[in-house]
């Protein structure tokens, strides 16, 4: 039987991903996100969910422009503290010392050191609640050579995405392959 607990902000997992933006000083900003994934495929859009208190909701509002970073493994210390400290105070690269590289599609920083981004422009701005969503059209994707396999495809393996379990407040590596889409369900048809 199943337990009723109520209504809660968890699905598993999570992503764990970097929102860089500029200000409108033109300096870089990053924060974590976890509110965020593909939410269509033609034209293709990533939507993120933001409180209004954050630097990077009026870096968005403002510059109409954002990146999404796909951290791996070894980068999860940085991710963590671009979800603790506020852009408002601190200059987030510095402390990190990860690298801003200027898009040259949208007016938004991405990160040198993670091994893919997506560099969208935002098409539509929700209001829903404590949060507001910013869907933003992809208009491209950068990687790492080192993370593409034949026929542009990234493998998962090689980046070693970091994942984020809201409830519980952990991150975690990705778990092993288990098969492959519209193939191992196929014994029951």
């Amino acid at each position: 039987m199943k337990k009723s607990i109520g209504p809660k902000t968890i699905v598993f997992p999570a992503p764990a991903f970097v929102v860089a933006t500029y200000g409108k000083d033109g300096k870089a900003n990053a924060m974590t996100a976890a509110w965020a994934g593909i939410c269509c495929s033609s034209p293709p859009c990533i939507a993120v969910s933001l409180r209004k208190a954050t630097a990077t909701y009026s870096n968005m509002v403002t510059q109409k422009a954002f990146t999404i970073n796909i951290p791996s493994e070894n980068l999860v210390k940085v991710v963590d503290y671009f979800g603790i400290a506020t852009g408002k105070e601190v200059d987030k690269f510095e402390v990190t010392g990860v690298t801003p590289v200027k898009s040259e599609l949208v007016n938004a920083p991405y990160i040198m050191e993670f091994p893919f981004v997506l560099e969208c422009r935002v098409i539509r701005i929700i209001e829903i609640g404590l949060h507001t969503q910013f869907i933003g059209e992809i208009m491209d994707i950068k990687a790492d050579d080192s993370i593409i396999g034949d026929e542009c495809t990234l493998e998962i393996e090689k980046v070693k995405p970091v994942m984020y379990a809201p409830e519980v407040r952990k991150y975690f590596g990705m778990g092993r392959f288990l098969g492959k889409v519209f193939h191992i369900g196929r014994d029951l048809i």
